[in-house]
């Protein structure tokens, strides 16, 4: 996947979208419509590439519900969304991104996550819905800071 990417707040009326494809990954979708929670859609010239999310904690933020469609898969796609919500995170005045994931630790540890402890997420972020019950206590946890540029990001959270 290359060219621009563009990423659309997504508005409530979209969001059953977004619910269906988290659930058809198996993914949390229960809490999306709460306060505080943005997403987005991500598409390119070439068309939907998939939906991403935060909720925003002071500076830190949790990096939520990001899932690719089955068919765009190893193409590069979800690199290109996360990047997309990272840049909407900076945009958004965050400085780190917080998640946990089940099964794709690899990937986000290939694009610029480092694995962190629980404990030492902030404690907004660990009361959060995703810590605190929607993702098992084995779930991965891992952070990325981010770089605030005019130049852009990688992909990995760098120049």
């Amino acid at each position: 996947m290359t060219g621009p990417r563009t990423a659309t707040p997504l508005a409530e009326q979209d969001l059953p979208a977004l619910a269906a494809l988290l659930a058809l990954e198996g993914l949390p979708n229960q809490d999306i419509t709460a306060a505080g929670r943005f997403f987005w859609r991500v598409d390119a010239l070439d068309g939907f590439l998939g939906y991403g999310g935060l909720e925003v904690y002071g500076r830190d933020g949790l990096l939520r519900s990001v899932v690719v469609p089955p068919e765009r898969r190893r193409k590069g796609d979800g690199c290109a969304v996360v990047d997309a919500i990272s840049r909407e995170a900076v945009a958004l005045g965050l400085e780190r991104l917080w998640l946990l994931t089940i099964g794709a630790a690899g990937f986000f540890e290939r694009i610029g996550f480092a694995r962190a402890e629980r404990a030492a997420a902030p404690p907004d972020i660990r009361a959060s819905a995703q810590f605190a019950g929607l993702c098992p206590g084995s779930a991965v946890c891992l952070r990325r800071d981010l770089v605030s540029t005019a130049a852009g990001m990688d992909g990995r959270g760098k120049l």
